[in-house]
């Protein structure tokens, strides 16, 4: 298992991207605004929604309940977090379209196959020097 602790990050923004667009978009339209989640980061945990939002972008993006299972979720987790989603939007994730976030499946897949590569050569590269 990798220790990231040795490889830390300059804050705990990471590179401060996310706050950077944030920030900028704030700017750009001239007040400061609350996140659009507000509203129910009041009424659940801010944890549990983000936890909620990306299991709707990977139902999304692995083909719903069948692409969740061949990821390894069982159907019990996989029900549950459909019921807490639909609870917290109001809708099931399969209809709900989220504001704001388009989802490029060709982009993904891609991406993935890229990184899954590039992580292959680093991983052959590291056992041919040691």
């Amino acid at each position: 298992m990798t220790d990231f602790r040795s490889d830390r990050m300059e804050s705990p923004e990471g590179r401060g991207m996310a706050r950077r667009t944030w920030e900028a978009y704030t700017g750009a339209i001239g007040k400061v605004t609350t996140p659009a989640l507000r509203p129910l980061v009041r009424l659940y945990a801010a944890g549990s929604i983000v936890d909620l939002i990306g299991f709707w972008a990977v139902w999304h993006l692995e083909g719903g309940f069948e692409g969740l299972q061949k990821m390894g979720m069982s159907r019990a987790s996989i029900y549950r977090r459909v019921k807490l989603f639909r609870v917290a939007f109001g809708e099931h994730p399969d209809t709900f379209v989220m504001p704001g976030i388009t989802l490029d499946l060709d982009a993904y897949r891609d991406g993935w196959a890229e990184w899954s590569k590039a992580k292959a050569k680093e991983k052959a590269a590291a056992k041919s020097q040691s």
